[in-house]
């Protein structure tokens, strides 16, 4: 039996003293990586902005499967909240529609998640109308001739069947009402809240594709209302993405057991605290960044230089070598040992210790 087939869903319940220790420690977390956001420069929260949200996009996707390129999802984001990075990268429509809905998910949190809503991140999701090669029913509910909606794993000839949605003909009542409960004013703390969000959206499970990265959208978007704050420091996808497996294996447990979800909510709470841990990480990479532009000057660089070095902090893949740079830069190879040779005398960049047709580079460290 799935957990919307018995007779008390959605009345989800939970145990307040099995929980409310790691509510109150996640919540003062919380507290204490805004307070440390808020003491940073207007500039330095733009960059630990960036970051976060494109890991958020990236790293979202990647639970499904689908693998975004990175520069592509910086410049999205960096236009469309008319953040300077430079040169920006052009972006696919696939990507330009995941950034769309989690954009507007994050810097709309406050306004109300409706139907219309929900179809409109559903077609940026998917703006041919496609999943990979499967056309599906975009910008709405999945309906009875898809049969049913099952969350399988295997090979074809022996499958095994994780989950199975609610059928088609009860979306309408299963979205009206979870609508209905997450816009209400019910007394329930806002991150408890996008704990049981998340659960009971993508249990419902009402679109033929992106319940996941949606179910997720919804959970940032209430983290927000619980900030108040438009602005994100921390990924809960990209930590649910570290631990992957066990969040499959802990939703299948919740939607095959009773409407006592405590176990859901502490792994939720878990997960979200061990989130906090990485946006430790990202902020101290913005301050190291930012302390490296103090000592070096911005305006004697030209535009490749930055970006390439911008790159090399960000975690630049393999070594770096000065034909690796005239492609991502895309100037002549003698243009890119220009730029290097400078970076060099200037005290920015050094050959490593391989010389040869395999000579790199790379940045002195602090």
């Amino acid at each position: 039996m799935y957990i919307y087939e018995r007779e008390d869903w959605p009345h989800f319940r939970w145990n307040e003293q099995a929980i409310i220790t790691r509510l109150a420690s996640v919540r003062h977390r919380q507290g204490r990586l805004i307070g440390r956001i808020e003491a940073l420069g207007f500039r330095l929260r733009e960059e630990a902005v960036l970051q976060t949200l494109t890991e958020d996009v990236l790293k979202s996707s990647e639970i499904e499967g689908e693998a975004l390129d990175k520069d592509q999802v910086r410049s999205s984001i960096a236009r469309r909240l008319g953040l300077d990075i430079g040169a920006l990268t052009p972006s696919d429509r696939d990507v330009e529609g995941v950034v769309e809905m989690m954009l507007d998910a994050t810097q709309g949190y406050d306004k109300a998640l409706t139907i219309k809503r929900l179809f409109s991140w559903h077609a940026s999701l998917f703006p041919i109308g496609h999943s990979g090669m499967r056309k599906i029913k975009v910008g709405a509910w999945r309906d009875m001739n898809a049969g049913p909606m099952q969350v399988v794993s295997g090979p074809i000839d022996r499958e095994r069947v994780h989950y199975e949605a609610p059928p088609a003909e009860r979306l309408d009542d299963e979205i009206r009402a979870f609508l209905s409960w997450f816009e209400s004013k019910a007394d329930i703390d806002p991150v408890l809240k996008a704990a049981l969000a998340h659960f009971w959206f993508v249990t419902i499970h009402p679109f033929e594709d992106g319940n996941g990265r949606i179910a997720r959208a919804i959970a940032d978007m209430a983290l927000a209302r619980s900030e108040h704050s438009a602005q994100r420091f921390y990924s809960m996808s990209a930590q649910i993405r570290v631990e992957r497996s066990a969040y499959y294996d802990m939703l299948e447990a919740a939607q095959k057991a009773d409407l006592d979800v405590t176990n859901w909510i502490n792994w939720f709470l878990d997960c979200l605290d061990r989130a906090f841990n990485h946006a430790d990480e990202t902020l101290s990479h913005v301050l190291r960044k930012a302390r490296f532009w103090d000592r070096h000057d911005q305006s004697t660089l030209n535009d490749r230089q930055r970006r390439i070095i911008n790159l090399l902090m960000d975690g630049f893949e393999g070594k770096l070598t000065s034909s690796k740079w005239a492609k991502i830069a895309k100037c002549s190879p003698d243009t890119a040992l220009r730029d290097i040779e400078i970076l060099r005398k200037r005290g920015i960049l050094i050959k490593n210790a391989s010389g040869g047709r395999s000579t790199s580079y790379s940045l002195i460290s602090d």
